[in-house]
């Protein structure tokens, strides 16, 4: 597995990587292709919009951005959890995944109530 990045977008563009090869490794094995495409879709989605709140308009932009990626990321962990149930192959693997996924939603979690408290920002 890539060694954890500090910043967030370097970390959750190394989570994707680790993902799609993982998934690559699991499909040579055994059958769990709509698994896999959908674990790959959800983590690749999670750094996708992380880089997308960069370039927020706003901060309510950069917030429900993030926003986004801490729900792909939420659900790239029902996948994962899926495949360490099914799968015979690359269970460790995917544990590791799991609980940097975990990590992972804990900082964009940490980024977004920060970001809520230093504005003027109220939910819709």
């Amino acid at each position: 597995m890539t060694k954890k990045p500090h910043e967030i977008k370097e970390r959750t563009f190394c989570f994707a990587l680790d993902t799609i090869k993982i998934c690559l490794e699991i499909d040579k094995r055994e059958k769990f292709q709509v698994l896999t495409k959908q674990l790959m879709r959800s983590a690749s989605s999670v750094g996708a919009n992380v880089r997308e709140a960069r370039n927020a308009e706003s901060k309510n932009d950069f917030i429900q951005k993030l926003s986004v990626a801490l729900k792909e990321c939420d659900e790239t962990n029902y996948w994962i959890s899926l495949l360490i149930e099914l799968t015979e192959t690359k269970r460790e693997n995917l544990e590791r995944l799991l609980t940097e996924s975990d990590e992972i939603m804990r900082v964009l979690s940490s980024i977004i109530l920060k970001s809520k408290a230093n504005s003027n920002w109220k939910k819709r």
